[in-house]
């Protein structure tokens, strides 16, 4: 019981110093620049302690339970009698590592569909674009990049691999994708790798990178241990800006067949 009080004391300091001067500029942009009182004063301060009890809450959850489990897995899908089934003193290679690659994608995946900043996004999108996005449809899109990309990341820590390579190529596609994508995708895909670093994903992706880095044997923690986040970022530019095309392509698709007909 004490240990939980502490975890929530803390992540009251950690949650208040992040909030308050938030608040605090907007008050004073509100006051001495606008010169305006604040609009609807009682559902702002009640809007603000929502917000630091949700995330007190939040990220004491997340450091009692998800940090430990996602360390915890990483540990046992890596341990060598898991991995190889020939015995502690069996060398596995990158191919008897599939499990990290498979709970790699799923933890991305999970993490990013449940992710508040990729919610409030996608909501805003199918706003503005009256119902040409549909918030489902991206927020899946965005999970399956960042699995993809997880998976991948577990895949350059097992090998040791430089990770320049793999950001330098993905951002060589992202380019070329880009001079082809609808233009009113292009800068919501490059917000939505920006959303995918956030509360949910970035703790829990970087727990199983350094936890990866520092089970598998040569691997260094400070070296290969980061750089997930990176796969998470940029993955999902691809995988939306692909939605956009596949979807276009089709609209394209139907008004063609439809124009034939008449």
């Amino acid at each position: 019981m004490t240990h939980l009080l502490g975890l929530l004391g803390e992540a009251i300091r950690d949650t208040l110093i992040g909030v308050v001067p938030i608040a605090v500029i907007l008050v004073t942009f509100q006051l001495l620049v606008l010169r305006r009182p604040v609009p609807q004063l009682g559902r702002v301060l009640g809007g603000v302690a929502l917000v630091v009890v949700g995330m007190v809450l939040f990220l004491t959850g997340l450091g009692e339970a998800l940090f430990p489990l996602g360390r915890t897995m990483a540990d046992q899908l890596t341990d060598p009698t898991f991995v190889g089934g020939q015995g502690a003193n069996a060398a596995p290679q990158w191919r008897d590592y599939y499990w990290v690659y498979i709970f790699g994608a799923a933890i991305g995946f999970a993490t990013t569909i449940a992710e508040p900043a990729l919610i409030a996004v996608s909501m805003k999108a199918q706003d503005v674009s009256a119902g040409t996005v549909h918030a489902w449809g991206l927020r899946v899109a965005v999970a399956v990049g960042v699995a993809v990309g997880i998976a991948l990341g577990c895949l350059r820590i097992v090998t040791g691999t430089p990770l320049p390579w793999y950001i330098i190529a993905g951002y060589v596609v992202v380019v070329l994708q880009a001079f082809r994508a609808p233009r009113s995708i292009i800068a919501l895909a490059f917000d939505t790798g920006g959303v995918t670093t956030s509360t949910v994903t970035v703790p829990l992706v970087a727990a199983l990178g350094l936890g990866l880095a520092s089970t598998i044997p040569g691997r260094n923690p400070l070296v290969d241990g980061f750089g997930l986040i990176a796969f998470a970022s940029l993955f999902p530019m691809m995988t939306v800006m692909g939605y956009a095309q596949i979807s276009h392509s089709r609209v394209l698709r139907r008004t063609r067949h439809l124009q034939r007909e008449v």
